[in-house]
């Protein structure tokens, strides 16, 4: 089963009959500034990849983790996870995860035969949690913002931990988050907390397909096991290395980042019709825009894409999730959606494809 996520640029291109040059592309979460790609060695292009003390140095420091493995993203993870967790606790049969958020877990654990256990924003009481389950969170979630706080999910941690429990968290858009709520630096007090942290969303270069799970020895050795060599590319070893030690470029991220989140977030905020609106949420990397029930959010959509400028209709098709724009594109971004809130919604509705990715 194959789930629509953004970033399908020339698949959307092509229903709109757009040529992907003109489009607005807001679709991702990941940074529209990204960490300039420095000279790489020729040998990294030529000899086969080998694991880099650099890279795993710069990367336990960068994340605060004694322990960590280096993949080629997340998904590789999220899709074994549940075949290594039931060889380990054959008694588990219960995950429960978040309502809205990375639908590719849900899939993971409901392929493997799981029984799926859903909660919105307040996480299952702990009184909840019982023996062997497994609990997923995204913090910060995408698309709703909504961030936990270190310090609550050190309960959790606790109780996951007696109750023979496995603890996930996604953390792939907590980069942008000051101060750091990350549990990465309490892994290793507790055997069963995974974490997964993206590299491309923070430093926008997702192209390069490098992530890391930071976890216990045991399942870093584990994954590694089950993955094979050659998971992440020489040049993307490199590049990774280098962006994960400079300091000085990541504090300018962070500060570029949250200007151009209140950028746009005041661009929404000005130029769509307040009375469809309930909330507009998200973090420095995206802004989702919710609607009112009966307000038909897809042809919000399609107009947009009309206009070549694309981004993620929600799951439950309830809200728009936008990524950053550069300040020279805001005033694209603020014409097109002043054009929308301008159409009604009965002529919008006219106009809409089958299906929007």
């Amino acid at each position: 089963m194959a789930l629509i996520h953004g970033g399908q640029l020339q698949l959307v291109a092509k229903q709109f009959n757009i040529t992907p040059e003109n489009w607005l592309d807001l679709s991702t979460g990941i940074a529209p500034l990204n960490y300039p790609i420095p000279e790489i060695p020729e040998e990294s292009f030529k000899a086969l990849p080998q694991s880099s003390n650099g890279l795993e140095t710069a990367a336990k420091h960068y994340y605060d983790a004694n322990s960590l493995l280096v993949t080629n993203g997340s998904q590789a993870i999220i899709k074994l996870l549940p075949t290594l967790w039931r060889e380990q606790n054959p008694h588990s049969t219960t995950v429960y995860l978040p309502e809205q958020g990375y639908k590719e877990h849900a899939l993971a654990w409901e392929m493997a035969g799981f029984t799926l256990c859903w909660y919105q924003d307040a996480l299952p009481a702990l009184t909840k949690i019982s023996d062997h389950c497994v609990l997923v969170i995204i913090n910060p979630n995408n698309p709703t913002g909504q961030l936990y706080c270190q310090s609550m999910l050190i309960s959790y941690q606790e109780k996951l931990a007696k109750c023979s429990g496995l603890f996930v968290i996604d953390e792939a858009f907590i980069d942008v988050i000051k101060p750091s709520q990350s549990m990465t630096n309490t892994v290793n007090n507790y055997k069963n907390t995974l974490i997964l942290r993206s590299f491309g969303k923070f430093f926008g270069l997702a192209g390069i397909r490098i992530g890391f799970l930071i976890a216990e020895n045991n399942w870093c050795t584990k994954f590694k096991e089950h993955l094979g060599p050659w998971q992440v590319n020489g040049p993307a070893q490199f590049i990774a290395q280098k962006a994960l030690a400079d300091k000085h470029w990541q504090e300018q991220q962070q500060r570029k980042l949250k200007a151009l989140s209140v950028s746009l977030r005041a661009i929404l905020a000005e130029n769509l019709p307040l009375e469809y609106i309930t909330t507009i949420s998200g973090t420095a990397l995206f802004q989702s825009v919710y609607f009112k029930k009966g307000i038909d959010v897809e042809s919000y959509s399609v107009a947009l894409c009309q206009q070549g400028v694309y981004v993620r209709l929600t799951d439950d098709k309830q809200a728009l999730r936008f990524g950053l724009a550069k300040d020279e594109q805001l005033e694209r971004l603020a014409n097109a959606l002043a054009y929308v809130t301008n159409t009604t919604i009965n002529e919008l509705s006219d106009k809409c494809p089958s299906a929007i990715y």
